[in-house]
């Protein structure tokens, strides 16, 4: 399936202040859920009301119901300790860190309820866009396995990620029934494989980083199945949290298997600065699949030049025809409910200049 969205949006927004108090009171148990569900349903609509009103050609309801792009997963499944695992470091240009705590699986996953059908349903009975949802991907979900306090429940990694692709699976099939015709996976941890610090990480955790590479593509294979009439989109990042990254490189060490062995119809590729390196390992594309850059940057107020993004643009037509080629930002803009050091405003600029832009490029 070959879709002509030349303006995307890969997935979270900024999340209103009366939402992030709501979400820190009904977990207190100071608001019920119906209360929250309201509140919940506010902010979506006012999500999807900036992205249509800033002109994008396909939208999502900005994850306002996740506390972070992958809470879906752990909310909706049994089996985890929210902040139990490995601490990633996050830094800025400055040198400033920050450490997040990640989830660690701890006793046989059970899925207790859909991940994202809620989501989905809402969003498409919200809007007469073309919409998307995203899901976290099995590879990302390889980072919640410890060697030492995952053993107990998966002795091994492969038999955590197993159980991980029949959960995901069984979501996309849910999404492809009730009518989702667009599907996009985040995978930051892919991204992640082409930073040393990181991939001797995974080695401390048990796990060798090349042959994850490899069985986290078969996985994500089996995850989007073969369905007629949907498309699957990738996304791959170096990171994004509070403006701050945890992995830089090009996508060279990993552009041969992910673009050619995957069956991703469309990639949605970090490209806002120099840590994602140059256009080049775009020559691995197969001629069939659809390149979004992500020119436009979430975690820094300024706003880019048109003029800027368009030279760079016809850039990457050096190594991919223009017409498979399309534009968004280059990543979320709260990828955890905290959000990116932006404002709302600076967000809404960022939101039509990736829709104007795109509409002068391909007319």
């Amino acid at each position: 399936m070959k879709s002509f969205y030349r303006s995307d949006v890969v997935g979270s927004l900024l999340r209103p202040d009366y939402l992030k108090q709501a979400r820190a009171k009904h977990q207190s148990g100071a608001i019920p859920e119906t209360e929250f569900k309201r509140i919940e349903d506010r902010a979506v609509k006012e999500a999807i009301a900036l992205q249509t009103e800033a002109g994008l050609d396909v939208i999502t309801d900005g994850e306002m119901r996740r506390y972070a792009f992958y809470g879906h997963f752990i909310d909706a499944t049994d089996g985890f300790d929210k902040f139990g695992g490995w601490a990633i470091p996050f830094r800025d240009e400055h040198g400033h860190e920050l450490l997040f705590k990640r989830p660690v699986v701890m006793s046989r996953l059970r899925r207790r309820r859909s991940m994202c059908t809620e989501e989905f349903v809402f969003l498409r009975a919200s809007t007469d866009r073309p919409v998307k949802m995203t899901l976290i991907n099995a590879q990302q979900t390889a980072a919640y396995y410890d060697s030492e306090k995952s053993k107990d429940a998966y002795p091994t990694v492969e038999n955590y990620l197993a159980d991980v692709v029949d959960i995901l699976r069984g979501e996309v099939d849910e999404l492809v029934h009730l009518g989702c015709t667009y599907i996009q996976l985040d995978a930051p941890q892919y991204t992640g494989l082409i930073d040393p610090a990181i991939r001797e990480g995974y080695r401390k955790r048990g796990s060798d980083p090349d042959k994850l590479l490899d069985r986290c593509i078969e996985l994500d294979n089996a995850v989007i199945g073969n369905y007629s009439g949907v498309e699957f989109g990738l996304h791959l990042c170096r990171g994004n949290n509070q403006s701050k990254f945890y992995a830089s490189g090009g996508y060279a060490p990993i552009a041969a298997h992910i673009f050619k062995r995957t069956r991703f119809h469309r990639f949605l590729l970090e490209y806002d600065d120099e840590r994602s390196g140059d256009f080049e390992p775009l020559r691995y594309l197969p001629d069939d699949r659809t390149v979004v850059l992500g020119l436009v940057t979430t975690k820094k107020p300024a706003l880019e030049s048109k003029e800027a993004l368009k030279r760079r643009i016809m850039e990457a037509t050096r190594f991919i025809p223009l017409e498979r080629l399309a534009l968004s930002p280059q990543c979320g803009f709260a990828s955890t409910e905290e959000g990116n050091l932006l404002s709302l405003a600076d967000q809404e600029a960022k939101l039509r200049l990736v829709a104007e832009t795109a509409r002068e490029v391909w007319s």
